[in-house]
């Protein structure tokens, strides 16, 4: 295996969570070439963990390959199906991005923006560890379940 491979351990307990077979469902669902099918977990996961030193190596010039692209499309996909599940609403993703690697990504449940991230340096993408990736969707989660739960009637439209 890689060395990106081998910055989770199988035995972590984050690979457990909902969220995790979440985002395995969707890197699952962009792999039109089956090549995650004999992948463990942890492998599928790696890409997404990048250490300061490792985001160093990325240079940020040119434009964002397709993979990249790929893993922010599953992370917010991911977010708005962990949404759906709380709520039982729709949730759904929009990512915008100019070609150099800065955009928005934004979710909505019915008339209700939820979730509206700025996006910067999209090359760089990802968590230092596989816990602070699932915190971080865990921060968003509550937030948007917040505001669901204030607009129900917005949400519900």
């Amino acid at each position: 295996m890689s060395e990106a491979a081998l910055s989770i351990e199988a035995t972590d307990p984050v690979l457990e969570t909902d969220f995790a077979k979440e985002m395995l469902r969707q890197m699952r669902a962009v792999d039109t070439y089956g090549t995650y099918d004999d992948w463990p977990l942890e492998r599928i996961l790696a890409p997404f963990v990048l250490t300061k030193e490792k985001k160093r190596e990325i240079p940020v010039v040119g434009d964002p390959d397709e993979i990249t692209l790929s893993r922010v499309k599953a992370f917010y996909n991911a977010i708005s199906a962990m949404i759906e599940k709380e709520c039982g609403l729709m949730a759904v993703p929009m990512i915008n991005l100019t070609h150099e690697g800065f955009g928005r990504a934004l979710i909505t449940v019915g008339k209700l923006v939820v979730m509206d991230r700025t996006l910067r340096d999209v090359h760089r993408f990802g968590f230092p560890t596989l816990s602070k990736m699932k915190d971080e969707a865990d921060k968003l989660l509550s937030v948007a379940l917040e505001i669901i739960g204030k607009h129900a009637d917005v949400a519900g439209m």
